[in-house]
């Protein structure tokens, strides 16, 4: 497994690949499970049968890694029509950014103006916005932007950022966070990173995933546990019994079109859970990290094609 999901993370990619699959009848098929949809309207149709379900939902536009200041600022305008089609429809959903797409690898100054504004328009329409955590290599810039953005008053509390479990310095990361009240999503990380910065065995993954996420649950904020694992999971609710600590202080996120039974078994028990929904047309890496993440997937989607 190691092998296929390093060789999943190498075609993410591949530009000819993403080419192909991104503009062909076939890659619209195969995506289909895990992306609501090419057009924001696909991605609130969406979000409105998951809400009827109990669930909440963030939502992300896909893209990265843009390559002007006109990108970044066009990649900024659907999310600030996503937030303002949330607040009008009176949807239960926040939504998902990635920096990079904000304009990050050309100015760390650029992708924090635009993230400030998408913040002070959550905060203005009382929502969220959560900062996604891409590679190691801005693990850094990402963390300094949403605290310096978290720092200003009237936006505390409006911005939140993702911890990946993987990664060594993650302990460190998340006590310095968890000082300054930001709320965390952690996830246990879906990059190829070297043994230099993150952990090679899924074993010692899954053990620091517990031990921060119990931090998260006896923070007394708001946290977010983002996994499939249902041994984690069961973890997670035994730690929460044991301590007294309510299923309303935090909730469990999963991604669109992954263990749907799951979902709605923990609404049936009271949990609070939100589901990440992708939507737009540069969906190939995404999708291609979410099988790496779980190869049983290319499994699943081989059968549904010999079937279809």
């Amino acid at each position: 497994m190691p092998i296929l999901r390093s060789a999943l993370i190498a075609l993410s990619r591949n530009y000819a690949l993403r080419q192909f699959c991104e503009r062909s009848k076939l890659g619209t098929r195969l995506n289909s499970r895990f992306i609501a949809g090419m057009k924001q309207d696909d991605a609130l149709r969406v979000t409105e049968a998951v809400n009827r379900q109990g669930i909440a939902v963030t939502l992300d536009s896909l893209g990265e890694s843009v390559t002007n200041e006109a990108e970044a600022h066009s990649a900024a305008e659907v999310y600030h029509q996503m937030l303002a089609a949330i607040h009008t429809e009176g949807l239960n959903a926040n939504i998902s950014v990635k920096l990079s797409q904000m304009g990050l690898n050309l100015s760390p100054a650029l992708a924090e103006l635009i993230a400030r504004t998408l913040a002070e328009h959550a905060s203005a329409v009382h929502n969220f916005v959560r900062i996604d955590m891409e590679d190691s290599s801005l693990t850094q810039s990402t963390l300094n932007i949403v605290r310096h953005i978290h720092s200003h008053g009237e936006l505390h509390g409006s911005t939140g950022v993702v911890i990946q479990a993987y990664l060594y310095r993650s302990l460190a990361d998340m006590e310095q966070l968890l000082k300054e009240g930001i709320r965390i999503r952690l996830c246990k990380g879906a990059y190829n990173e070297p043994p230099l910065v993150a952990f090679p065995r899924k074993t010692d993954v899954d053990a620091n995933y517990l031990r921060l996420a119990k931090m998260l649950l006896n923070s007394g904020i708001y946290h977010a546990i983002a996994t499939h694992d249902e041994s984690i999971i069961a973890a997670i609710k035994e730690y929460a019994r044991v301590n007294l600590i309510s299923s309303a202080g935090f909730e469990f996120q999963m991604l669109y079109g992954v263990r749907r039974d799951l979902q709605r078994q923990l609404v049936r028990e009271g949990y609070n859970v939100r589901v990440y929904v992708p939507f737009g047309t540069e969906w190939y890496p995404y999708f291609m990290r979410r099988l790496a993440e779980r190869p049983a997937n290319v499994l699943f989607l081989a059968r549904n094609l010999l079937h279809s």
